[in-house]
Protein backbone atom coordinates (compact mmCIF):
# COMPACT_ATOMS: atom_id res chain seq x y z
CA UNK A 1 0.00 0.00 0.00
CA UNK A 2 3.04 2.50 0.81
CA UNK A 3 4.05 2.01 -3.20
CA UNK A 4 0.62 3.84 -3.92
CA UNK A 5 2.71 6.93 -2.02
CA UNK A 6 5.37 6.66 -4.70
CA UNK A 7 3.46 5.69 -7.67
CA UNK A 8 1.23 8.37 -7.91
CA UNK A 9 3.28 11.32 -7.59
CA UNK A 10 5.32 9.56 -10.39
CA UNK A 11 2.62 9.22 -12.80
CA UNK A 12 1.41 12.78 -12.07
CA UNK A 13 5.03 14.00 -13.16
CA UNK A 14 4.98 11.64 -16.28
CA UNK A 15 1.10 13.14 -17.14
CA UNK A 16 2.66 16.71 -16.11
CA UNK A 17 5.99 16.21 -18.63
CA UNK A 18 3.94 14.40 -21.63
CA UNK A 19 1.53 17.59 -22.09
CA UNK A 20 4.50 20.10 -21.67
CA UNK A 21 6.06 18.30 -24.32
CA UNK A 22 2.67 17.96 -26.13
CA UNK A 23 2.33 21.74 -26.46
CA UNK A 24 5.67 22.51 -26.50
CA UNK A 25 5.66 20.68 -30.12
CA UNK A 26 2.12 22.51 -31.28
CA UNK A 27 4.01 25.66 -29.96
CA UNK A 28 7.25 25.14 -32.12
CA UNK A 29 5.06 24.00 -35.54
CA UNK A 30 6.02 20.45 -35.18
CA UNK A 31 2.53 20.10 -36.13
CA UNK A 32 2.38 22.26 -39.22
CA UNK A 33 2.75 19.62 -41.85
CA UNK A 34 2.01 16.20 -41.45
CA UNK A 35 2.09 15.06 -45.31
CA UNK A 36 4.76 16.09 -46.93
CA UNK A 37 7.70 14.10 -44.50
CA UNK A 38 5.75 11.09 -45.66
CA UNK A 39 6.42 11.60 -49.90
CA UNK A 40 9.45 13.18 -49.76
CA UNK A 41 11.02 9.61 -50.28
CA UNK A 42 8.95 8.67 -53.15
CA UNK A 43 10.19 11.92 -54.98
CA UNK A 44 12.17 11.40 -58.05
CA UNK A 45 14.39 14.46 -57.37
CA UNK A 46 16.57 14.95 -55.16
CA UNK A 47 16.56 17.33 -52.44
CA UNK A 48 17.69 20.36 -51.91
CA UNK A 49 20.06 20.05 -49.13
CA UNK A 50 21.85 16.73 -50.04
CA UNK A 51 25.17 17.44 -52.14
CA UNK A 52 25.03 16.98 -55.60
CA UNK A 53 27.90 14.89 -57.18
CA UNK A 54 30.40 17.68 -59.13
CA UNK A 55 29.98 17.96 -62.65
CA UNK A 56 33.73 17.95 -63.66
CA UNK A 57 36.31 14.95 -61.76
CA UNK A 58 39.47 16.47 -60.60
CA UNK A 59 40.84 15.62 -63.86
CA UNK A 60 38.84 18.40 -65.46
CA UNK A 61 36.93 16.12 -67.61
CA UNK A 62 33.06 16.35 -67.69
Amino acid sequence: MNILLVLIPVTALVVIAGVALFFWAVNHQQFDDLDTPGILPLLDEPAADTPSAPAEDSAGKP
